[in-house]
């Protein structure tokens, strides 16, 4: 296991957080897994659907020495593994410096990039040797015209392609990302097919949330019934192909249950499906993680539940990352399904589960409501309307 200090660094906030608080029901941590660092609001792209509304740098964004402390605070506090995001993290001067002095510590460091700048095999070949472990290229449609009307530039498809052609020619760790949304729920066999074809390691199928940009197309949301085709289709490519394909949408735990008649669960969007190694902890660190397995930080230093939920819980620059994480009554109620409201609190699967706390914060304002994206919860309002059942109070959507 010391050979790869990532995974030992996981394994000890296990032992640390079952000694701190014991075995709980989802299992409560002394510090998170995974923090999702907004490195930079600046972008070489307008996506339509940015949660940050991603354009130019903020003008109070970290300095180098601020984040070189708080690498210092990651590393002490014995995080696993680091995302970086943006905007595009992959144009900031301080990128590769940062992304060296993250892997130099044994952190697992990734980047969820539009792909672009590993265009160029030198910026590449750089990044590499700085240490990156992981990289996730967006890519929204297999079409070309499309992704690029979504991206809002011209031609960055194709570059993002080279990107992961020449990533994948390097043996580096591969994944797409693809939210969905009413326009592409129609490629899911497409895309794990090119990303067959490309190498790739995985696909991740990202869940739409209204938030930033995305608030603007929010009718290009999925309906409850449309989600549940395309997190079946999700279940029945990961079992088909060699490559790992996940969603962020945690209902795919129960789809999968029960299409496979219990046999297989997924414990985080991490694992897919088709792999039941995990099947025994589902309940314990199952479902939307926001919050309890991972927490968000802004390019300004403000921490967030998740890089989708735009509620500050505090600053690094005020105090520090493990006051935030064990102190914050937000992150405290993300960690208590009991205090979900119905359906999801009394839902069957609200362990592995707990519907996605962005999206309810997104459509209700109240990130302890239902997920509004999910069938089974839809199917329970209707029918305890019909029944005349009032212990249900329906908040209003988005106009």
């Amino acid at each position: 296991m010391t050979k790869y200090p990532a995974i030992r660094r996981g394994v000890e906030v296990v032992i640390r957080s079952i000694i701190h608080y014991g075995v709980t029901v989802p299992q409560k941590l002394t510090s998170p897994f995974l923090i999702v660092w907004n490195f930079t609001n600046m972008c070489n792209l307008r996506c339509i659907h940015c949660y940050q509304r991603a354009d130019r740098a903020l003008p109070d964004e970290l300095s180098l020495t601020e984040k070189m402390k708080l690498v210092d605070e990651l590393d002490k506090l014995g995080v696993a593994a680091v995302a970086l995001s943006g905007g595009e993290p992959t144009i900031h001067p301080h990128f590769l410096k940062i992304i060296h002095e993250l892997s130099s510590r044994g952190i697992y460091t990734a980047v969820a990039t539009n792909g672009m700048r590993f265009a160029d095999k030198d910026f590449t070949l750089k990044t590499i040797k700085a240490g990156i472990n992981y990289v996730e290229v967006s890519i929204d449609s297999v079409d070309p015209d499309l992704h690029d009307k979504f991206r809002g530039v011209k031609g960055c498809w194709d570059l993002a392609i080279k990107g992961i052609k020449n990533l994948v020619e390097h043996d580096i760790s591969v994944g797409i990302a693809t939210t969905v949304t009413k326009i592409n729920y129609k490629e899911i066999h497409d895309m794990v097919k090119l990303a067959e074809e490309l190498g790739v390691n995985r696909v991740v199928f990202f869940n739409f949330i209204p938030v930033g940009r995305g608030r603007d197309i929010i009718n290009l949301d999925l309906s409850p019934e449309e989600r549940e085709e395309v997190l079946r289709l999700i279940y029945y490519e990961a079992k088909r192909s060699r490559v790992q394909v996940v969603s962020t949408a945690p209902q795919l735990a129960r789809v999968a249950y029960q299409l496979s008649g219990g046999k297989n669960v997924t414990a985080t969007h991490f694992v897919a499906p088709s792999d039941i190694s995990l099947k025994a902890l589902a309940e314990f660190i199952g479902g939307c993680g926001a919050g309890r397995i991972y927490m968000a930080i802004q390019p300004n230093g403000y921490v967030t539940p998740c890089v989708f939920m735009p509620i500050i819980v505090g600053s690094i620059r005020e105090e520090s990352l493990e006051k935030i994480w064990l102190h914050s009554t937000v992150m405290r109620d993300l960690r208590n399904r009991e205090l979900l409201k119905l359906p999801c609190g009394e839902c069957p699967y609200k362990y592995v589960c707990g519907g996605c706390r962005a999206r309810a914060y997104a459509y209700f304002n109240d990130y302890l409501q239902y997920d509004p994206g999910c069938l089974r919860a839809k199917l329970v309002i209707s029918e305890r309307t019909k029944q005349g059942y009032d212990s249900i109070t329906i908040p209003s959507l988005l106009a």
